[in-house]
């Protein structure tokens, strides 16, 4: 009767926590400060996939503050310290020009946990309660970079694209000219270009692009300028890495003007803005890592201080193909690719597949420091790492993100 009661009383003991457990877990607030709104579709990735995080996981509506158009600036700051007076405990910012405010309020209130998206430095800042995430964006502009080069192929066979009908479109070697509408020079950008370079690559060898950065993430009027200097140069396929739909809008216009060309975008499905141009759209499921965040946090387990998924965990994707231009066999042929990237038997940045300066690279080093440049001195040091494994340059496995920043051969940049 004694053993009985024990266990009647530890059952309920036992429940008790259970149930306290679940009531903090079904309050848990947080934060989300972003550099923009639903209009800009980087942001809106954002907040589809927090979400679609947040229905999945039960939470209701006012267990999330945001905050919408911040500023890369002070006012992250200041945003950062209201939501964690309105009770906030994990604050999340979307854009990495706010790291540097997060990391102010991180080490002013260490009982809240502040991640900065695609920010470089949570590692070796000795900040515990700071921490970055990023996707393997990398992988889906390869896939969408594929999808490119399928579509180049068909042209190029079927006799549409040659150099008798469209003859600003090659080089004197023969290259086909492709162009990319790149925001900075950063390494994520350049990462990302490289990317849908080698995607086309893998279909059609004999490409050249140019890269016009517009220095803004978000610049219509920007990206289309881009785009159309671009196609001027007689750029057939027009990449981005950018944020509104100036770029393909170009494309489209350019297109019904009667040029051979079409649009890749990025984040959102763009044909909606060019029915015609648009081929897809290089994306990331967002739901994936604030799903795991969201969770981690209610869970009472710490997020990672680095977290980087692609293919293998969904957490990038290419938006749906345009049927009504992409290459026939398109969609079966990238479901090898993406197999193929899943299982590892495909690497994006394989060292037998570009060169720099004529030659195959062996070895390449990355300081994972923090860089004042313009004192060139390291506000937090960190480790030199080779990032040439097995063969290929390791992305985004050192660090959430991106360290590519090689200039390859084939590719020339207009700044």
């Amino acid at each position: 009767m004694k053993k009985l009661v024990v266990l009647v009383l530890t059952v309920a003991m036992m429940l008790t926590m259970f149930a306290v457990s679940a009531s903090a877990e079904s309050n848990l607030k947080v934060g989300v400060i972003l550099v923009g709104d639903e209009t800009e579709g980087y942001t809106l990735a954002h907040m589809e996939g927090i979400k679609a995080a947040a229905a999945a996981l039960g939470m209701s509506d006012d267990q999330i503050q945001w905050k919408y158009k911040v500023a890369e600036d002070s006012s992250c700051y200041e945003e950062a310290l209201d939501l964690y007076g309105k009770g906030c405990t994990v604050i999340f910012s979307n854009s990495y020009g706010h790291q540097t405010f997060m990391a102010q309020a991180a080490e002013e209130l260490p009982d809240c946990t502040f991640v900065a998206m695609t920010g470089d430095f949570a590692a070796v800042s000795g900040i515990a309660n700071l921490k970055n995430a990023f996707t393997a964006v990398y992988e889906s502009r390869y896939v969408s970079g594929v999808v490119a080069g399928l579509k180049l192929k068909e042209l190029t066979e079927n006799g549409t694209l040659t150099v008798e009908t469209q003859p600003e479109s090659f080089d004197e070697n023969g290259n086909i000219k492709i162009g990319y509408v790149g925001a900075y020079d950063y390494a994520e950008v350049v990462s990302g270009y490289t990317a849908f370079y080698l995607g086309i690559k893998s279909i059609m060898p004999n490409v050249v692009m140019e890269v016009n950065y517009t220095n803004s993430w978000f610049d219509i009027d920007k990206e289309g300028a881009a785009a159309e200097a671009l196609m001027a140069n007689g750029c057939c396929i027009i990449g981005q890495h950018a944020d509104s739909t100036g770029a393909p809008a170009a494309v489209e216009k350019k297109q019904s003007d009667g040029m051979i060309v079409y649009s890749v975008g990025y984040n959102i499905d763009m044909i909606e803005t060019a029915p015609h141009a648009a081929l897809t759209s290089a994306g990331n499921n967002w739901e994936v890592y604030y799903t795991y965040a969201f969770q981690a946090a209610m869970n009472g387990e710490e997020i990672a201080t680095d977290w980087a998924e692609g293919y293998s965990e969904d957490a990038v994707h290419i938006t749906p193909l345009n049927d009504a231009c992409v290459a026939e066999g398109t969609a079966e042929y990238i479901e090898g690719v993406i197999s193929a990237l899943k299982d590892g038997s495909l690497k994006v940045f394989d060292t037998a597949t570009f060169t720099v300066n004529g030659e195959t690279i062996s070895s390449y080093e990355v300081d994972l420091s923090f860089m004042d440049w313009s004192t060139m001195t390291a506000i937090y040091e960190g480790e030199k790492v080779e990032c040439i494994v097995d063969g290929a340059f390791a992305e985004s496995t050192f660090r959430s993100a991106p360290y590519f920043d090689i200039r390859i051969d084939g590719i020339v940049e207009k700044k």
